[in-house]
């Protein structure tokens, strides 16, 4: 058979195929469902994954060894019915990238007649176990999950290939949400496209697969979510949470349907389920059992249907109904949409803006909602975008956000709220919104008064251009706040500054959003001054320009070995050169964890001349216990009393004196440390902004 013959032939079977699956489409769907599957289909493939697929060498038998613990935390079931090759590739694959938790890996032969009996007893640490009888896919599980030992079992089937991580993933969705009661993976084709992002059931007990044939790295099914079920190719479920269900339902045997009435048992028992994005695992779908309903094995989905929609028959009825096109908007319809439009995805650990929008999100979340996070620059963030879509946000990004008008005309009517971050977006967005999501509050952050900002560095600096653009500012964000139904503030001192400027405003503060860690290290193991802070921000700049000139010189005279630790990004080399020149500053530029510092240095100094907001540098040192010496500008609005919590100076001699006193007198020191933690719980914590959010957001 010639090679055009060959594709000619595969064609025709590949359309014959397509146009009886669409007949089928129609009749259970419905036009719109059956129409999107169909573009898909038609679309060219989705490009490669962000992140490279592994596959392992497909050679030659030949012994190795898989990750084995006597004790172990997960027990990874894999019922298999010969397919050795599909059983290696998998085995092969969890000895190349063994989980990170202490593990057991079960192989529940199911009477294979293939090279099954006779390769798989020669896997170092495998658990090969041998059926007596042939049962079918249900019976195979129920009996592997039975012999496992592990407080969770991971189902994994054997025509599949776990991709790095892919278990630990799926645990650390357990070890984050209590409430999580099975956590399924995300499925991929060999060729890299989506197979499933979790599962749709309708009203009817039919099925959707979400994402099939999109790419994987898409918004709508990159975020971590609840779904309706999970396919059992590869999932998890707390061993105690199986036992008290009672495993698998036989009604279904031999196979299908299973999975989604686990997922629907799980929750009846109060439990979540969920879909993990991150747990990637390649499956070659259709291998054990094909993929036409019509004959086999794959007939006794059509007959399980049935047996499932007689089961559940109440709780179907509050199921999407039949013929509906999945969609972000579709599925969060019971949820409070909640958008956020930001330039980018926060950074917790870069600066304390980020860091309180980050705390934000997470108190959102808890409260319900779902949010979804748009970055005006369409970038992905790596890391940080990969933090949000674990907490369960979705965020966009280009290549599937490509403009953010484009983008609001077709998702914008689905949001309750807008957040805008700060008055240049806002102003920006503002006639998008207006125009595309005309019923939802618009909620308008300011982070801090940028004008009063600009303003006091217009005084310090003594420049006119300066002060006129200052006004501009001001102008600009008294308009935006204008056109907002709420405007943030994060201090007392900034609502009274407003109530002057626009008494009309309608105006919530939600300040800074602080864990409390506690005390830290007692004075006397602590040592050292630390002052944290991107040198982007202009304040930051003249802060420290000012205290290695003026301060620190006086306290070296007094303190002669104490060190200046001075932590953030963006240091220009006029500063690094002063820094060089004054003995004992210590210049280390962006730390990732800077926990440490805030632990076991002695002081945090905060000597800002000028500056607006409250300032996070000071809430993250009190709620580590380490007490803070600042300025007036550094200390307002905070709530701080000079000589209780902190101590306050403003010129060079009182700054440098405070500081010496501070360092060499343990009562008062206990005594600040004290105070700041009861500070920053009253004033700064999570429970202290539940209030202001939920009336921002949820009333």
């Amino acid at each position: 058979m010639t090679i055009s013959w060959a594709q000619a032939l595969s064609t025709l079977h590949r359309l014959l195929g397509l146009t009886r699956r669409a007949g089928s489409s129609l009749r259970a769907r419905g036009w719109r469902a059956t129409w999107q599957r169909v573009t898909v289909h038609a679309r060219p493939a989705a490009g490669p994954p962000m992140r490279a697929l592994y596959m392992p060498p497909n050679a030659a038998f030949q012994t190795f060894s898989l990750p084995f613990s006597t004790q172990p935390v997960v027990s990874i079931v894999i019922p298999v019915y010969n397919h050795i090759d599909h059983t290696l590739a998998c085995l092969r694959a969890l000895a190349a990238h063994p989980p990170r938790v202490a593990c057991e890996v079960l192989v529940i032969d199911d009477g294979s007649t293939d090279a099954t009996p006779e390769q798989l007893p020669n896997v170092a640490g495998l658990r090969y176990e041998k059926r007596a009888v042939n049962g079918g896919f249900i019976e195979a599980c129920n009996d592997g999950v039975g012999r496992s030992r592990g407080q969770y079992v991971a189902l994994l089937n054997n025509d599949t290939v776990p991709q790095p991580g892919w278990l630990d993933a799926l645990l650390d969705v357990f070890e984050k949400l209590p409430d999580a009661g099975l956590v399924c993976a995300q499925l991929l084709y060999p060729d890299g496209r989506l197979q499933e992002s979790g599962g749709i059931i309708f009203a009817d007990g039919s099925g959707w697969s979400y994402g099939r044939f999109e790419s994987a790295d898409d918004p709508r099914f990159a975020s971590l979510r609840d779904t309706d079920y999970g396919s059992g190719a590869a999932m998890m479920v707390q061993r105690e949470l199986w036992d008290r269900i009672g495993g698998f339902d036989l009604r279904y045997r031999p196979a299908y349907y299973e999975d989604t009435d686990l997922a629907f048992q799980v929750r009846a028992m109060g439990r979540r389920v969920l879909v993990q994005p991150h747990s990637r695992v390649i499956h070659d779908e259709g291998t054990s059992n094909g993929t036409d309903t019509r004959a086999g094995v794959k007939s006794y989905q059509v007959r399980n249907q049935q047996r499932f929609s007689e089961k559940w028959t109440t709780d179907l009825q509050k199921q999407l109904p039949v013929g509906t096109v999945p969609s972000p908007k579709a599925l969060h319809s019971g949820q409070r949409q909640i958008l956020i439009l930001d330039e980018d995805v926060p950074r917790p650990e870069r600066d304390s803006a980020s860091l309180r929008q980050f705390n934000l999100i997470r108190l959102l979340i808890e409260n319900g909602a779902h949010v979804v996070f748009v970055p005006t620059r369409r970038e992905h963030g790596g890391q940080a975008t990969e933090a949000l879509q674990q907490m369960g946000v979705e965020v966009w990004y280009a290549p599937y956000l490509h403009s953010i008008a484009g983008w609001l005309r077709v998702h914008g009517p689905r949001f309750a709220v807008v957040m805008m971050v700060r008055h240049h977006l806002a102003k920006e967005c503002l006639p998008l919104l207006e125009k595309f999501a005309p019923c939802a509050r618009r909620v308008f952050d300011t982070v801090d008064l940028h004008y009063l900002r600009e303003r006091r560095g217009a005084q310090i600096a003594g420049d006119l251009a300066m002060r006129r653009n200052a006004e501009r500012t001001r102008l600009s964000e008294l308009q935006v706040m204008q056109r907002c139904d709420v405007t943030l503030l994060v201090s007392v001192a900034e609502r009274d500054h407003l109530q002057q400027d626009a008494p009309g405003v309608h105006v919530e503060l939600i300040s800074n959003l602080h864990e409390v860690a506690g005390p830290g290290e007692p004075f006397a193991q602590r040592a050292d001054l630390v002052f944290v802070g991107g040198f982007r921000h202009p304040p930051n700049l003249d802060a420290m320009e000012w205290f290695i000139s003026d301060v620190f010189p006086r306290i070296r005279r007094a303190l002669p070995t104490v060190e200046l630790h001075c932590i953030g990004a963006g240091a220009p080399n006029a500063l690094l050169d002063l820094a060089g020149q004054q003995p004992g500053v210590r210049m280390h530029g962006f730390v990732e964890d800077i926990v440490p510092y805030m632990a076991s240095v002695r002081i945090a100094v905060a000597p800002l001349r000028f500056g607006a907001g409250v300032k996070g540098k000071i809430n993250l040192s009190m709620a580590h216990g380490q007490p803070v010496v600042g300025t007036s500008c550094a200390v307002e609005g905070m709530h701080l009393v000079d000589g209780v919590d902190a101590l306050v100076a403003d010129d060079a001699e009182a700054f440098a004196a405070a500081v010496v006193r501070l360092y060499s007198d343990p009562v008062l020191w206990q005594r600040l440390a004290e105070g700041g933690l009861a500070n920053v719980t009253e004033h700064f914590s999570m429970e202290a902004a539940r209030e202001g959010i939920r009336r921002t957001f949820f009333d």
